[in-house]
């Protein structure tokens, strides 16, 4: 399908599934979010996001709190009870579904295949329980358990090639469990962060096996993954100046392409642990263990303040998933934004530029890469400051734009 201007927006609204999997969020917010990457060399897969986010605490009583996102073909909502099980302990139950939500594209040696992608629908409940370790500490220390049921509905693409099998429907049961001490709150501009924390995630598979060219490729029935992250965030008084810096690794144990880590692309919005690295096509290495290293420095350069500019740089070693090698372990990236804040402070935009160092394209190895980002926040007024939120979400599962804008 060409691509056609009225389909834009729908487009834009549609690449979003928010996977929240922190603790309760006790802040209200209301606003919308979209952001677009676009490489400048080679044809990747879209990565873009758009929706709708209100996270009401209070809702109906004081002790809930009520979290949705919206988006035309794709809703995810979340209702959390704060103090249920003890003074100390929250609970929440999830549900979310819709269209294109487990499409998977194929990236391998810097080449996105179509033929080889295909059409994923799902659905999903969920619960999960947050407990406070040490109350009496000003820096917390949360464990948390979640357990989640999904169902993925798997079709062929119109460009998928008609000897490739696509996998059968199946039902994927998920429990996760960690600790995190500290955190970051849902905002890039919040001057402070101090986060350590450690996961381990089992997911069950119905209806696995063989699929792809004559079964080159399988999904397992089980798959343990296990991951942590260390971040440290500060901002200087008087000049706003913000370091960041984040270490994060992980490892697979019985591998496949739908629990591998996938690292590449510079949405910051791409899960609660995005793996970005400046330059690469959105998801475009696949790894069975990695550890990333990233950093970020922005500051005001007008008197005013309402003008940022911002450079950041991500570099680590990945094992790649068999049968998605390229050549080298180590993968790199730098690049640049520059973000105007509003003088209300009810939105921003911002521009910005990547460069992957070692991406695989067919004139050999760099990528340049350009992106937006933008945010319109309707509690800002009431709040009396701008605050630029994120949602800590998975903007990217529902991937209608593939099918809308090609």
């Amino acid at each position: 399908m060409k691509f056609r201007g009225h389909w834009v927006w729908l487009f834009l609204l549609a690449n979003f599934s928010p996977a929240v999997h922190g603790q309760i969020d006790p802040v209200r917010r209301r606003l919308v979010q979209l952001g677009y990457n676009q490489p400048v060399e080679g044809r990747g897969p879209i990565a873009a996001y758009g929706f709708y986010y209100d996270n009401k605490p209070g809702f109906l009583s004081s002790n809930l709190t009520l979290r949705v996102a919206i988006a035309p073909i794709y809703l995810d909502s979340d209702l959390g009870f704060t103090g249920v099980l003890g003074p100390h302990t929250d609970v929440s139950f999830g549900v979310a579904g819709g269209g294109f939500a487990d499409s998977y594209s194929e990236i391998r040696q810097g080449i996105y295949r179509r033929d080889e992608s295909f059409i994923g629908h799902g659905g999903e409940i969920s619960s999960s329980v947050y407990h406070r370790l040490n109350p009496a500490q000003s820096v917390p220390l949360w464990a948390v358990l979640r357990g989640s049921v999904h169902e993925s509905f798997y079709k062929a693409d119109s460009d998928t090639d008609l000897r490739f099998e696509i996998p059968r429907d199946r039902a994927t049961f998920r429990v996760r469990a960690g600790l995190r001490w500290g955190g970051e709150e849902p905002s890039l501009t919040e001057p402070l962060a101090l986060e350590l924390s450690a996961w381990q995630e089992t997911r069950w598979r119905t209806d696995s096996g063989p699929y792809g060219f004559g079964g080159d490729r399988i999904t397992e029935p089980i798959s343990h993954l296990l991951w942590g992250r260390a971040l440290l965030k500060y901002t200087s008084l008087g000049s706003e100046q913000l370091f960041e810096l984040s270490v994060t690794g992980g490892t697979v144990v019985n591998e496949d392409r739908f629990s591998a880590f996938r690292l590449g692309g510079l949405l910051p919005f791409a899960s609660e642990f995005p793996l970005n690295i400046p330059g690469y096509y959105f998801q475009e290495i696949s790894a069975k263990r990695f550890a990333l290293l990233n950093g970020e420095y922005s500051f005001p350069f007008l008197p005013g303040k309402n003008w940022r500019m911002t450079t950041f740089a991500a570099t680590g070693p990945v094992e790649y998933l068999d049968g998605l090698e390229q050549a080298g372990r180590w993968h790199s990236g730098v690049g640049a934004g520059l973000t105007f804040i509003s003088p209300s402070g009810s939105w921003f935009a911002s521009l910005i530029y990547g460069y992957g160092v070692n991406t695989q394209r067919s004139h050999g190895r760099g990528a340049n890469q350009i992106g937006i980002l933008f945010q319109y926040d309707f509690e800002a007024k009431r709040r009396g400051k701008f605050r630029w939120f994120i949602p800590g979400s998975d903007p990217y599962r529902s991937r209608a734009g593939e099918r809308i804008f090609r």
